[in-house]
């Protein structure tokens, strides 16, 4: 449990400023994990702050708070992003020096908000709703597609990554069902360029919060005589110690896929979300899809 309160962590417009040099010193583009690093670096922010859980306890305040910024810099001009999470400064943004705070986002209407004005969400609803989701439209499907995976019980939520890893190339990925197996949940063989394959044993977590380093440790002691390649899904995040764990010198390194990162993985390879392409992306929740996993 976190010791520290949510009023610890940077408050939003603190973070404007500190986005935008985050990805200008990245050489001007980063994905989502990289930025939130460079800006607890650049602001010294303590591991503690970082890692403080929102009231609700399903995501973690400081990436809620710099996903927000990052949807204001967009809707300014400022900075862009692409698939995968990659955002990266516009023309526009390369030639700020800085931006006001204390105005930036004073102007700027989610579409939530803009729907409960014109009737779309009653106005007894709206103020439940403005705030609900990670990412504010048009990307609130990250928030409703998170909502769905915290809802899969544990067998299905390890279905579904089973059924990821086989899309993404995985062969022979099977789940396992033992106990007292250190939290192995699967393994699997993965080829590369069509040569050389080699097993990797994975974690499935559904869950709130942080993958913990003494989690990654446990992991990787299960891991001895079985693979030399882990890897953890998790719909919450990993705590830096947990970040650092996985890249140590002389183990075995354990790749880690964070809740962010699994549901534009989901997107890309089209589980359990249809993409229509028009003027814009639509994106829609296949609800279908989970009750069946």
């Amino acid at each position: 449990m976190n010791s520290l309160g949510i009023d610890e962590v940077p408050p939003r417009k603190d973070l404007y400023n500190p986005t935008i040099s985050a990805i200008r010193s990245l050489g001007g583009s980063a994905n989502i994990e990289e930025i939130k690093e460079q800006v607890i670096r650049d602001l010294n922010i303590s591991d503690q702050a970082a890692e403080v859980t929102s009231n609700d306890g399903r995501r973690v305040e400081l990436a809620y708070r710099l996903a927000w910024v990052r949807t204001v810099l967009k809707s300014h001009g400022i900075i862009n992003n692409y698939e995968r999470g990659i955002w990266s400064l516009t023309s526009q943004g390369r030639s700020l020096d800085a931006v006001d705070p204390d105005t930036i986002g004073s102007g700027y209407r989610p579409i939530k908000n803009q729907r409960a004005e014109s009737g779309t969400i009653s106005p007894e609803t709206k103020d439940a709703v403005v705030d609900e989701y990670l990412d504010i439209e048009p990307d609130e499907w990250r928030g409703q597609l998170m909502d769905e995976l915290m809802n899969l019980s544990p067998d299905a939520f390890e279905r579904l990554c089973q059924l990821l890893l086989r899309v993404s190339g995985f062969s022979r990925v099977n789940v396992t069902k033992q106990t007292g197996d250190g939290g192995i949940d699967g393994h699997g063989l993965i080829r590369i360029s069509g040569l050389i394959s080699f097993p990797v044993v994975f974690q499935c977590k559904r869950y709130s919060g942080n993958v913990t380093a003494r989690d990654l440790r446990d992991f990787r002691g299960a891991m001895q005589g079985r693979a030399d390649k882990g890897l953890v899904i998790t719909t919450g995040g990993f705590t830096r110690d947990a970040t650092k764990e996985a890249r140590r010198d002389g183990v075995p390194m354990i790749d880690l896929i964070h809740g962010d990162l699994l549901v534009e993985l989901l997107r890309d390879l089209g589980l359990g979300v249809d993409v229509t392409s028009r003027t814009i992306e639509q994106i829609q929740i296949d609800r279908q899809f989970f009750v069946s996993v």
